[in-house]
């Protein structure tokens, strides 16, 4: 399961233009330990998972899936950072993909009663 959700981390990390470094930063670890949860070889702790389907604006369950055909899919749909990214903004860019996740699954589940 590590080597499925690293090599989904590692595909989101670089579709949507961020460096091992800067994603290291934004948790507060080593660059060395991203490059260990993208290979497999650790891993990756939940709160760290948040954290980072937060800023990729994605469910956390969407890191564990085998099924590139939905990874393509969902990534279809991402944007691309073409600068690098202060700490700060990729908090601000985490906390507002979360808040249109929430709203996303809250108007679903309304369309689902209605």
């Amino acid at each position: 399961m590590d080597a499925i959700v690293g090599k989904n981390f590692k595909a989101w990390r670089m579709k949507i233009g961020y460096s091992q470094e800067e994603i290291a930063n934004f948790l507060g670890i080593t660059r060395e330990n991203i490059s260990y949860f993208e290979n497999g070889e650790r891993d990756i702790p939940i709160k760290h998972l948040e954290k980072i389907s937060d800023l990729f604006g994605i469910e956390p369950d969407l890191l564990f899936n085998e099924d590139m055909s939905v990874q393509d899919a969902e990534m279809a749909f991402a944007f691309r950072n073409e600068e690098s990214t202060s700490n700060e903004t990729m908090e601000n860019i985490s906390r507002f993909k979360r808040i249109v996740q929430n709203y996303l699954m809250m108007k679903r589940k309304i369309d689902a009663t209605n």
